[in-house]
């Protein structure tokens, strides 16, 4: 029990920060997009070099290293997740939090497609009319900008690949995250010293309250994951499934909130829409896990 508890602060703690992204973001202005996605890969991997010394995590690295199918899901992660981050950062900084948020919304649906288009897993009813009322909010949502909803499109498919792809390696997160900022480092570097050339570069020219906050990106990606990781190893899946929700949520709720994003009446209706479609989902694991449970008790009972 006690396990749990620990488990469930971790978990909702990990997602309070991520939640808590579009407030921390526009502090690192005047630094643009790329710069804040290249800092952040470059403190990060140091960051993660001290946790894994500290850990004595390095001998798990240079087995994963030496694993060949691994490295090229990871280099492919690598790629997939500095997308994710990059437009997350710019959505952030130019206005669009809402939008974001909707990118998170709509990730678990991404991954069920997934699951389908690449596994060649079958829906179940629940999940098939989750994903019809999402098409419509996606259909809606897209004549409500006037465009597809790209941020949100982008978020979720580059986080839903991202997620398939570390679930198929199966390593611990700190490893993982290492060898992903480690194959992006190089480009990150490269790009530090592109922007410094052209005097775009922020870091070392806002003050010393600008660099320090852009080093602490290293902190910022780091905490939240090494929580989650702690929850991961105490609680449930379907607690895992649902904590989930919270980061876009308050991200929504920075937006409208805080950021004052508009939100008229045909953009409410489609994030309805996306949340009703999760309700769905939601409840039809739950009611998987209830019957699937009551299967193992049984057959325990006939066993006995």
């Amino acid at each position: 029990m006690t396990g749990n508890r620990n488990g469930l602060g971790y978990g909702i703690s990990a997602y309070l920060l991520w939640g808590l992204f579009p407030l921390y973001w526009p502090l690192l202005k005047p630094a643009n997009a790329l710069e804040i996605l290249a800092q952040r890969m470059v403190w990060s991997l140091l960051l993660l070099g001290v946790v894994l010394a500290v850990t004595r995590g390095f001998g798990t690295l240079r087995l994963l290293m030496a694993d060949r199918s691994k490295m090229a899901r990871l280099t492919l992660a690598a790629v997939l997740v500095s997308i994710n981050w990059g437009v997350y950062i710019w959505s952030v900084n130019n206005g669009h939090v809402i939008e974001g948020s909707l990118g998170y919304f709509i990730n678990p649906l991404i991954t069920i497609m997934l699951g389908v288009l690449v596994l060649k897993e079958r829906l179940s009813r629940a999940q098939w009319i989750a994903v019809g009322v999402a098409t419509v909010a996606i259909v809606v949502l897209s004549v409500d900008y006037g465009r597809l909803p790209w941020i949100a499109l982008t978020l979720a498919l580059s986080f839903g690949g991202y997620g398939f792809l570390k679930k198929q390696v199966n390593a611990g997160a700190v490893e993982t995250l290492a060898v992903e900022t480690g194959v992006m480092a190089g480009p990150a570097l490269v790009t530090l010293v592109v922007l410094a050339e052209q005097s775009r570069l922020a870091f070392g020219h806002a003050g010393t309250s600008n660099a320090l906050l852009l080093a602490g990106t290293g902190v910022v990606t780091a905490l939240p994951l090494l929580l989650f990781g702690a929850a991961a190893r105490r609680l449930p899946l379907t607690s895992i499934g649902l904590l989930q929700y919270l980061a876009p949520v308050l991200q929504f709720a920075v937006g409208v909130g805080i950021r004052h994003e508009p939100m008229p009446p045909a953009r409410l209706l489609g994030f309805t829409l996306v949340w009703i479609a999760l309700v769905i989902l939601t409840a039809d694991a739950l009611t998987r896990r209830h019957r699937a449970a009551s299967m193992a008790r049984s057959a325990e009972a006939v066993a006995a």
